[in-house]
């Protein structure tokens, strides 16, 4: 869910796996379809609730897609779409930023950070933080491009759900969760970690 552009969905279909791609964005879908090994990929633009009941065995969100859904509601769909999407005893693998981090106050021009794309050249990128209230916060990435100083603006609001909250939440559409991880390495959710990384069984 949230594939954007094919990266890790690709990487599994190369792996040999059965895998669906669901994205509402039809320009990263148009990059997905073009990656080596898409063409063994279902590719759907629209949202979760377009997936139906494939009998999937994993369900997994990346790139912090949790916390586009901003609305109880919204996340409360999505959750139960993905319940329906699972076979029994199927998992779901997401993360999110852990709000009592306050990850948010080091957003910053000044963290900025480059990354040398193959095509556009060096691309620097940094986000900046507008207001932050009953836990979304509104922010902007930016992104500047070396080679032509052409500079891209998108705005964002991200949902910061307590490790608490996503508990409730997964529980209320039918889930159990299994692990919550304070970051990739598996080391044990904690107040001051950055991400909760959860892992709910239907």
């Amino acid at each position: 869910m949230g594939c954007g552009t094919g990266l890790i969905t690709c990487e599994l279909a190369r792996e040999g796996y059965r895998v669906i791609g669901v994205d509402p964005a039809p320009a990263m879908l148009r990059v997905a379809r073009q990656r080596p090994y898409g063409d063994r990929v279902r590719w759907i633009e629209g949202d979760v609730s377009r997936l139906g009941a494939p009998d999937a065995d994993l369900a997994i969100m990346t790139g912090h897609v949790a916390q586009f859904f901003l609305s109880h509601e919204s996340w409360h769909a999505a959750l139960v779409a993905l319940r329906g999407a699972l076979r029994p005893g199927g998992r779901l693998a997401f993360e999110s930023r852990n709000p009592t981090a306050r990850e948010w106050e080091t957003w910053t021009r000044d963290a900025r950070w480059s990354a040398d794309d193959p095509v556009a050249g060096r691309v620097d990128t940094w986000c900046e933080v507008h207001d932050v209230r009953d836990g979304v916060v509104w922010c902007t990435n930016h992104y500047a491009f070396a080679s032509t100083g052409e500079e891209l603006v998108s705005p964002n609001r991200l949902r910061f759900r307590s490790e608490d909250e996503l508990t409730q939440s997964l529980a209320d559409a039918g889930f159990t969760v299994e692990r919550v991880y304070g970051d990739w390495d598996r080391r044990p959710a904690s107040p001051m970690a950055r991400e909760l990384i959860v892992v709910a069984a239907r």
